[in-house]
């Protein structure tokens, strides 16, 4: 089993765009694939999702959309704009030049 880890700050708005690149999904469903991807070590709580569905919605990065739930319950869905597929090249392009950074410096002899 994968230990938990608090997800590093700055990162949940790429894990969201990335997670509504695949298939446009509802709130839950979205920290339900977050951690179903990561194998368990990231659990996002509604605390952090909602303001960040916020944050992105504000941007134009994300849409939403009422919709009924395969239980046939009324949910707001989100999907990726545009903008969003733009911001998450972008914010990848970017995580992926840092990561390899730390990588260097933690590799140095």
């Amino acid at each position: 089993m994968s230990k938990q880890t608090e997800l590093v700050q700055g990162t949940l708005d790429m894990l969201i765009l990335k997670t509504l690149a695949l298939e446009p999904l509802h709130g839950y469903g979205i920290g339900v694939r977050i951690e179903q991807i990561s194998k368990g070590v990231f659990r996002v709580n509604a605390g952090s999702l909602f303001p960040a569905f916020r944050r992105l919605e504000r941007a134009g990065w994300i849409k939403p959309e009422w919709r009924a739930t395969e239980n046939n319950r009324r949910a707001k869905y989100y999907s990726l704009t545009a903008r969003g597929r733009k911001e998450l090249g972008a914010s990848t392009e970017e995580w992926t030049r840092q990561t390899a950074a730390i990588a260097r410096i933690l590799e140095a002899s």
